[in-house]
């Protein structure tokens, strides 16, 4: 299977490196760049990518509503968006994944590291460099970023109360940043029944992917970000 990849962000230079870096690869190509966010939005309908990479901050229409209109589509649920930037801890980079995005990656990245999360993403596994988006999500919160959710006790607390102990469990665990085998291992059960409990967890909270899943982990108050 060929992944298909799109790529959004303004500068020309940055998506040409991209673009040779990807297309380099036997199992993916690039099926169209964009400079903005309503251009990527129009690509993503037309050439179906299995992952967008995906620059927040770009002219017109950013990364963030782009990220958004995409997750929203009910004709584009297989798109993955992955979200380039420098890992600075702003309100951007946390709703880009309270909006869908799949997770995220440093423009300074390796080549390596970058065609890997394009695979994790497009294999659905879709939480890349889980210890980064936890920390990310963590110091946000802690630094008094507000919560789509209203923190404990409110809605978002709220649809925990649909999963069992043991998906509360999964969840508390995923928020950590570990992998279904680590997680498989940790519990003393097979890879599958992790991944049955978390496909769960998602259906029953409607999250994308297990991005989603910290985010709400840490929104609902289930975990709590550790202050430094």
């Amino acid at each position: 299977m060929t992944i298909k990849v799109l790529l959004a962000d303004d500068q020309a230079l940055l998506r040409s490196a991209f673009r040779v870096l990807v297309d380099s690869e036997p199992d993916m190509r690039v099926v169209g760049e964009a400079s903005d966010g309503a251009r990527a939005y129009e690509l993503t309908k037309a050439q179906r990518p299995d992952v967008v990479l995906m620059d927040i901050r770009m002219p017109g229409v950013d990364g963030l509503a782009a990220t958004r209109m995409i997750s929203q589509d009910p004709e584009l649920t297989d798109v993955r968006v992955v979200i380039l930037t420098t890992f600075e801890v702003d309100d951007y980079v946390v709703q880009s994944l309270r909006n869908g995005a799949s997770g995220f990656l440093g423009k300074g990245a390796e080549p390596d590291e970058m065609l890997n999360a394009i695979r994790i993403a497009a294999g659905g596994e879709a939480l890349l460099s889980p210890a980064a988006t936890k920390g990310l999500i963590a110091k946000f919160l802690a630094q008094g970023g507000s919560s789509a959710d209203g923190g404990p006790g409110g809605p978002g607390a709220e649809r925990l109360a649909t999963l069992t102990g043991r998906e509360r469990e999964v969840l508390t665990l995923v928020a950590g940043g570990l992998s279904n085998d680590e997680i498989a291992e940790q519990l003393a059960v097979s890879p599958l029944t992790v991944k049955t409990h978390v496909n769960r967890a998602m259906a029953k909270l409607g999250a994308r992917d297990r991005a989603q899943l910290v985010v709400i982990a840490y929104e609902s108050g289930l975990v709590r970000p550790r202050v430094q």
